[in-house]
């Protein structure tokens, strides 16, 4: 079968769907990954095919929009700034679903950005789909709507946030959803008459993370699931750089310090913040360079490029980073002690459920960061062992899940009737 898998964003919104790609290549599909042109390396290595989508996402955040988002992160000013970027961005994925109705497939998977989208292009082609979501979006009493920030209103008041939030995405993509119809030939239908008809069909949505760290709200409706995550795939031929190896070997397990693809423009500030935390705490320290451009040096510290999560992780003592879900989860696989400094959409979401299931002794957002804060809280990560001992439970806990094979069986499923 032809499977087509759909996602737009930065890295951690692409790299998740190259381990599901893998898994369904191996189990006999022709999978093809929609995502912008700047991931094709990365999907090229994983050995799948890519269907380049327009847009860079890295030179929006350097925008600045993107640097005014870095600043007020999550809460209402963040949301605002948000829903800026994304309406300019919405129009131009529409366009986009039209190459992935060119294209073709027997089944389309729909992130979380593009679902409102690619709907309409499955309705089109007359195949099945399902959304694969990274995050909880579906409104629920238990917690609040993930980009919001970590503070609970009360059932209620969760429930309520996150039905607004849901309003306000409709109407982001509301129109372009419109247009798309018109030009696939479809009848008119509103982003809400839509959302109605998938409760009523019970639209399959699996979510790529532990039920150990967001357990399924028992007010979901029926077809939403939570299946374990979604591990990247290992870049086909990949070795570590001699250099990483050998400072390995050279001392104590380092820490990873590393923001992913956040923060761009504020590689020279972060560097020397880092530099001097990890000097305060009294570790060694291996920094990622990412999309920051972190650069921090010393006898003690070396700075990296891409080095695969699964590979470099079970070497260190402990991760900081902005808690992005694919980082958070990739530190939980390996059992380590976490701090999280999140900064923009659903981090600091993640970062209050590492601080809850106590992998992570506080959480430090960047407009709280200093030296001696980072300092502190890496030197608890390190030296307290309850963090190490909780992170290996969980560890042990996402070890026995299978999140891609649940996605290769609702492929079957879909496909089989």
């Amino acid at each position: 079968m032809r499977v087509l898998i759909a996602t737009a964003g930065s890295m951690g919104d692409v790299a998740p769907y190259t381990g599901v790609g893998a898994r369904l290549r191996d189990a006999g599909h022709r999978v093809t990954i929609a995502a912008h042109e700047s991931f094709a390396g990365l999907v090229a290595d994983a050995g799948l095919e890519l269907l380049a989508l327009p847009g860079d996402v890295r030179a929006i955040q350097a925008s600045r929009g993107g640097r005014a988002l870095h600043r007020h992160g999550t809460g209402v000013r963040g949301q605002v700034d948000l829903a800026r970027l994304a309406r300019r961005e919405i129009g131009q994925l529409a366009d986009s679903m039209l190459a992935v109705a060119s294209h073709g497939a027997d089944v389309l998977l729909l992130a979380t950005t593009t679902a409102p989208l690619g709907y309409q292009v499955a309705e089109a082609l007359g195949v099945p789909s399902a959304g694969l979501f990274l995050q909880p979006v579906e409104p629920t009493g238990d917690f609040p709507p993930v980009t919001t920030g970590a503070r609970t209103f009360g059932r209620a008041g969760n429930r309520a946030a996150g039905a607004l939030t849901r309003t306000v995405a409709r109407r982001l993509y509301d129109r372009p959803a419109r247009r798309l119809r018109e030009r696939l030939g479809l009848p008119p239908a509103s982003l809400e008459a839509v959302d109605l008809r998938q409760r009523a069909e019970h639209w399959p949505a699996l979510h790529g993370y532990s039920p150990a760290v967001v357990p399924r709200p028992a007010d979901w409706r029926p077809g939403l699931d939570v299946v374990g995550y979604w591990w990247p795939a290992r870049p086909v031929g990949w070795q570590p750089p001699p250099e990483l190896v050998d400072f390995l070997a050279d001392g104590p397990p380092p820490v990873f310090v590393g923001f992913g693809s956040m923060a761009g423009g504020y590689g020279r500030p972060l560097s020397r913040l880092v530099a001097g935390a990890l000097r305060r705490a009294g570790v060694r320290g291996v920094v990622q360079a990412g999309w920051a451009g972190l650069s921090a040096y010393g006898p003690d510290v070396i700075t990296v490029g891409a080095v695969p999560h699964d590979w470099l992780f079970p070497r260190m003592a402990a991760v900081v980073h902005h808690s992005g879900a694919g980082t958070a989860a990739a530190g939980l696989r390996a059992g380590l002690p976490a701090v999280p400094v999140p900064m923009i959409a659903d981090q600091s979401f993640w970062a209050a459920r590492l601080v809850r299931l106590g992998v992570a002794p506080v959480a430090i957002p960047t407009r709280r960061l200093t030296e001696q804060r980072l300092g502190a809280a890496i030197a608890a990560a390190v030296g307290s062992p309850r963090y190490r001992q909780r992170a290996a439970r969980m560890a042990t806990r996402l070890a026995a899940e299978d999140g891609a094979g649940a996605v290769a069986a609702l492929v079957d499923r879909l496909t089989s009737g």
